[in-house]
Formats: C-alpha cells, structure tokens, sequence
C-alpha cells in the first residue's frame, strides 16, 4: 500500500503541537503519542514514484477558515504531484486573518499558484518541460467562480 497524503498530515499536526511547546497539556502529550504510534504503525509505507505515466505537474491547495483559535489566523497547504508520486508539500499559517471560508481557500490558491512557476522553473532545468498549463485543483466553488472572475480581484 502507497500513501500519498500521510506525512503532509504529520507536518501539519507536528507543527500545530509546536505551538505548544513551552506549556503543553495532557492533550498535547496524548496527540503526540497519537503521531508517535502512527509513524511506528506505518514504517513500511511509502510514495511509489513510477518512470510510466504522464510528466505533468498537477497541484491540489486546501485552506482551513480561521483554524487558530487564538488568532483567528487559517492555515493552508498544498501538495504537488508528478508521475502520481508527491514531490512537494507545505502546510503554513496565513500570515493574514480571513473573513470568509472563499477567501482563505483563495489566499491559498494565490499563494501556491506561484509555487507553481517556480516549480515549473524547477522542472525545466532537469529537462521536464510542461507544455500545457497546470492544474490547481481547490475544492471550495465559491474560489474557483472568484478566480475565474478577471475583474474583482482588489
């Protein structure tokens, strides 16, 4: 079994239980134990990279309204993909407060669309040149209507 989501998901609960360092609770332990019996459980798990298939970067962007609780800050991440293996992924909080669930998942979109030129860039210099454009897959419809909108973007 190959998994490709599971360690931007430890990512993201460890940097979210770092928060906590200097005060922990009995939960911060517990969550802890919790990714500390995962990882144990999953060693043999991996990201299978395949030579087959298509070279095409394809980038999936999700975001969290307000997810802090004492900042009100979102936090989003993103994974990109190549050959159906994961080449690279972030998970970060937004260095803005949000007002809406579309805004942060456009926030997010924004920011990783950018990512996408530089790993475009990336990529051409190993010779893996993209000649169409590449897809930024968000699951939120109000984003996807707003980013098609060319006009309101202020």
């Amino acid at each position: 079994m190959y998994l490709t989501t599971t360690r931007p998901d430890i990512m993201f609960v460890v940097s979210l239980l770092s928060r906590y360092m200097d005060h922990p609770t009995e939960l911060h332990f517990e969550v802890a134990k919790r990714v500390l019996r995962y990882l144990k459980g999953t060693c043999d798990f991996g990201i299978l990279y395949s030579k087959r298939g298509e070279d095409k970067l394809i980038a999936y962007t999700n975001s969290d309204y307000a997810g802090d609780l004492n900042d009100r800050k979102s936090t989003s991440g993103y994974v990109f993909m190549l050959n159906s293996g994961a080449v690279s992924w972030s998970s970060k909080k937004q260095p803005i407060v949000i007002l809406s669930t579309t805004e942060a998942e456009f926030v997010a979109a924004v920011a990783y669309a950018c990512q996408v030129v530089w790993m475009r860039r990336i990529m051409a210099s190993f010779n893996l040149l993209q000649s169409d454009s590449t897809t930024v897959y968000c699951d939120n419809s109000s984003t996807i209507e707003l980013s098609k909108n060319h006009v309101l973007h202020g």
